[in-house]
């Protein structure tokens, strides 16, 4: 595995099934929803309105293998597929998870829109460069995730929806150059929203041993925790709002992400 094409192509043939952390960290990845067309503007809208959690990358045009912002993601020899090509995904139902799966076509409808959402994934590769390698790449494991109390701006039926928050341990003499580093990636989450213990307590997080989502990173008495916002936040939206929406909603599963054929450096530039 050599190039994001590469690796989606083990994701579509099922080959790979797990968490993309630590995955060719140079390149950006994504977050991904696909709704139906009927509530895309609102989600859009939200998205505008919220970009600290829902960075909004690009979205579906008229297919499941086109994007409005093509600079992503490469006509590569293997093309590429928002249904085949994550490693796992969620469906929804009446705002609950129903299922579990490795490729969603059976549930694309030709009214579906996707959307793809910055992921803080993306910057890890300069943390690593830095000398300030993120817990859960080091240990290979998920970003620890969890729901807070902050809420997003609403838009249209997204309403009263909560962020969720991604958590990596640093020393507190390392938080400057984490902050300086990460604050330059705005379109992928940029700088933490919060750190230390006061700052879990703010955000609404009773236990940090126990995430809503991802693995749980034990924090050393030498850490503090630092919060950054979570593409998976678009998932609590659902969660939260789906009762109001008929047809299926479909997700990546935590922590498993789309690999893009560009790093940020050229995306930010292009």
């Amino acid at each position: 595995m050599s190039t994001p094409a590469d690796f989606r192509l083990l994701c579509r043939r099922e080959e790979f099934t797990s968490h993309t952390s630590g995955i060719l960290p140079s390149y950006m990845q994504a977050n991904l929803l696909i709704l139906p067309g009927a509530i895309a503007k609102d989600f859009e809208d939200l998205c505008h309105r919220n970009p600290v959690p829902c960075p909004l990358l690009a979205k579906t045009e008229r297919s499941f293998d086109k994007l409005d912002n093509v600079s992503l993601i490469t006509h590569s020899d293997h093309g590429f597929d928002i249904r085949t090509d994550i490693p796992k995904y969620h469906i929804f139902q009446g705002g609950r998870l129903q299922e579990k799966s490795n490729d969603c076509r059976m549930y694309w409808r030709d009214n579906y829109v996707g959307f793809l959402i910055g992921c803080s994934y993306s910057f890890e590769g300069s943390l690593i460069s830095a000398g300030l390698p993120p817990k859960n790449a080091v240990l290979g494991q998920n970003v620890s995730m969890y729901k807070t109390t902050k809420y997003m701006d609403a838009s249209g039926i997204f309403a009263r929806c909560p962020y969720v928050v991604s958590m990596r341990p640093y020393k507190e003499k390392d938080l400057d150059a984490v902050r300086s580093i990460t604050s330059e990636y705005k379109l992928t989450h940029g700088g933490p929203i919060d750190w230390g213990f006061d700052g879990a307590i703010r955000l609404g997080i009773s236990d940090l041993s126990k995430p809503e989502y991802g693995d749980a990173i034990d924090i050393e008495d030498d850490e503090i925790p630092v919060f950054w916002g979570c593409g998976v936040t678009p998932h609590l939206a659902i969660e939260t709002v789906g009762h109001l929406i008929e047809e299926p909603v479909i997700t990546h599963a935590p922590g498993c992400m789309l690999l893009l054929d560009t790093t940020y450096k050229q995306f930010s530039e292009s």
